[in-house]
């Protein structure tokens, strides 16, 4: 187990509030803690401590239950945690192609050519509603295996970036009906092609493209949700120096020296 250290990488801090108004017990209690730790017999008193105190049937215990448990679960929530990244990055690929404004929009309209029932043709700027639909499918897809990805991890903290999307879906359900875009008891989406062709695409570009759309805040909670399954899959329970869980951990063998 190794920690990244965020601040006070030396021992400087220790002898920082010698001499000040706070300096106090605490200082000289750093002292003697670093003094154990440098001479060995921190080390040795750990030694003795899980050497004398731990029955062997607790001891055959913890070390099945890490070999049982711990490496497996930690491997198996990894790869179901790299597939919510994979997922996400899907997501916010189809989601940002929606959001895309400018000459590369699939909202821009173009000129189409249309005959009516005497054969007159007749040249129009319309909104190219195939390439709309098949934009939008492609989102409704990613959105979905997020879902199945978010739920198959089974993380809590992942869940609720999870939860935070579905929200934003339901809060624009009664307009995302419109376009035949349905919610689904497990928060998945699905589409009907005829009720979206037949929708007012204006109706779609309010929706999906552009800063502020619920196509973009989808993309950038997909974000929030790969930046916090990134984040998971390299967990730690250790305290940083203000006390706090650091949830940031890189494997290695800082305490394997000591037993």
């Amino acid at each position: 187990m190794a920690i990244n250290i965020f601040s006070k990488t030396d021992y400087s801090y220790l002898f920082s509030n010698l001499g000040t108004k706070n300096s106090s017990g605490a200082n000289l209690n750093f002292l003697s803690d670093y003094a154990a730790i440098k001479n060995g017999s921190y080390g040795k008193l750990m030694k003795a401590y899980y050497r004398e105190t731990g029955s062997d049937s607790v001891k055959n215990q913890t070390n099945k239950n890490n070999n049982a448990n711990t490496t497996t679960a930690t491997e198996e929530e990894k790869k179901s945690l790299a597939k919510v990244d994979t997922a996400t990055d899907a997501l916010k690929e189809s989601a940002d192609a929606l959001v895309e404004t400018g000459k590369k929009s699939v909202f821009n309209k173009k000129e189409i050519t249309t005959k009516d029932e005497n054969g007159v043709e007749k040249t129009s700027e319309e909104y190219d509603t195939e390439a709309i639909y098949k934009a939008v499918n492609s989102f409704v897809n990613n959105y979905n295996s997020v879902i199945s990805a978010v739920d198959d991890a089974g993380n809590e903290r992942v869940t609720d970036k999870a939860v935070t999307m579905a929200n934003a879906t339901a809060a624009n359900i009664k307009t995302l009906n419109k376009l035949g875009i349905t919610m689904n008891e497990d928060s998945t989406l699905s589409l009907n092609k005829d009720t979206f062709m037949k929708a007012n695409m204006n109706t779609a570009k309010s929706m999906f493209n552009g800063v502020g759309s619920y196509g973009y805040r989808v993309s950038a909670q997909a974000s929030r949700i790969n930046a916090t399954a990134d984040n998971e899959a390299s967990k730690s329970s250790m305290y940083n120096t203000n006390g706090t869980v650091n949830n940031v951990y890189d494997s290695g063998s800082l305490f394997n020296t000591l037993f």
